[in-house]
């Protein structure tokens, strides 16, 4: 067993069910949980000293698609809608391979570390030749290397262009060969055990890259493995004619009709969801992954958030795809959702602080996770500290559990800490070499889009 003690807090934000602040705090983290909270000293392997810091729980990403950070920024797609996007970089993503997706990822997470996130969901989902077990191989040793909590999927595409998918035909597959790889992809990495850092789950891209058949069939063998599921739904209003074209139904009643509602369901986006829809949501406890930044720069549309926290629905926080969102920042996320939603809410709109529990522990039950976001005891010690002596936090610290939102915070935090172990110190990583992991990613990206 090893163990961490985290000393003199100047405050702990716990996000627990009392919204406990601690003053003057230390943590203890034995063997990957927090076993004890409070003013008294305690023995320990390390101690890290968080005089003067604010300590708040590790944020979790409900949505990403980390090789998109190999294809950001391009200026070609700039001012495109999703349809129009995808369509041409998928010229682009047709060519990744272990290596474009070690590094990509690598970078997407190291970032996401250096951020305050500390559990990470990526929805990978194209698959060049078939290629699962390389790629996810590549993802969870990126993981491994960084020290972050990994909750990978094996996503999935079967509709390429000639059947009237968006996809080329060099990235799809048959449902049978992407069933037989689900199966091998949770039977190789999945771990339901508290405090896992390796989970999988099954993920078929979208209504309009796959088929119903995948659809139902995947919802049946998940539900066999005792895994969850995920998907994009009601991101556009052109997937929402796609739809109604194709089924002559909206994209959540088809989905429900193919079995995909439910506690262990949560869709991406959910921007175009109506009044009966929401509250279906809420019934059957489906969640959803909200992307704020990567649906404004798609012109995507804004997200009922308001609505759904009224009605109850599951609602995590999420930054998508760094081709859509250009970066991997949760602490952007939270800050850019606060102020859309005060924008198109107003006084309806979720505070500072409750936008910090919808990237914790909204964030964890949209995953099916009880044992990460908030701090206390039996909880897993994941964790960030953020310094008070800073220039830019005069006076932004008044409401430590707000500030997150309301003022935000930029650039690199000063320490993370994931399952009790410290990931990233004085805001540089500590899993890897930062230089040489950003001379390997950058030669690694000119070989890729040079193919």
């Amino acid at each position: 067993m090893s163990s961490l003690f985290i000393k003199n807090a100047s405050a702990v934000i716990t996000c627990d069910d009392r919204d406990t602040v601690l003053e003057n705090a230390g943590i203890l983290i034995r063997d990957g949980a927090v076993v004890y909270m409070g003013p008294e000293p305690q023995t320990a392997d390390e101690t890290l000293d968080a005089s003067g810091c604010l300590v708040y729980p590790g944020l979790i990403n409900t949505h990403h698609h980390l090789y998109q950070t190999f294809s950001r920024n391009l200026p070609q797609v700039q001012n495109m809608e999703l349809f129009d996007w995808l369509r041409t970089l998928y010229e682009i993503w047709k060519n990744l391979d272990g290596g474009a997706v070690y590094h990509s990822s690598i970078t997407g997470m190291g970032e996401l570390l250096k951020t305050g996130c500390t559990t990470v969901f990526d929805h990978h989902y194209v698959f060049p030749g078939g290629s699962s077990a390389a790629l996810l191989d590549a993802q969870f040793a990126a993981a491994e290397a960084l020290g972050v909590r990994m909750y990978a999927s094996r996503g999935s595409m079967d509709l390429s262009r000639k059947d009237g998918g968006l996809p080329p035909d060099s990235v799809v597959q048959t449902v049978d060969e992407i069933l037989r790889d689900c199966q091998a992809a949770v039977e190789k990495f999945h771990d339901p055990r508290p405090l896992s850092m390796r989970m999988v789950a099954l993920a078929p891209c979208s209504p309009f890259s796959v088929s119903a058949e995948l659809l139902r069939q995947s919802a049946l063998l998940a539900r066999d493995l005792g895994v969850r599921l995920h998907t994009h739904l009601c991101e556009t209003k052109d997937e929402e004619r796609y739809v109604l074209e194709k089924y002559g139904k909206r994209p959540l009643a088809c989905m429900e009709d193919l079995g995909w509602i439910g506690r262990d369901v949560w869709y991406a986006h959910g921007i175009h969801f109506n009044d009966g829809e929401l509250k279906l949501l809420a019934d059957t406890g489906t969640g959803v992954a909200h992307c704020p930044i990567s649906n404004m720069k798609l012109s995507s549309g804004v997200c009922r958030i308001p609505d759904m926290l009224e009605l109850g629905v599951p609602v995590g926080l999420a930054v998508d795809g760094s081709a859509s969102n250009d970066g991997s920042s949760l602490l952007e996320e939270l800050r850019v959702a606060y102020l859309l939603h005060r924008l198109t809410s107003s006084a309806r709109a979720p505070s500072g602080y409750d936008l910090l529990k919808i990237a914790t522990r909204g964030s964890a039950r949209v995953l099916g996770r009880e044992d990460i976001g908030s701090l206390e005891p039996g909880k897993a010690g994941d964790l960030f500290l953020i310094r008070r002596d800073r220039l830019e936090l005069v006076g932004a610290d008044l409401d430590v559990k707000s500030m997150l939102g309301t003022v935000g915070f930029k650039g690199p935090v000063d320490a993370t800490v994931v399952n009790g172990r410290v990931v990233v110190k004085d805001g540089r990583l500590t899993g890897v070499d930062e230089g040489k992991a950003v001379r390997e990613a950058r030669a690694a990206l000119t070989a890729y889009l040079d193919r």
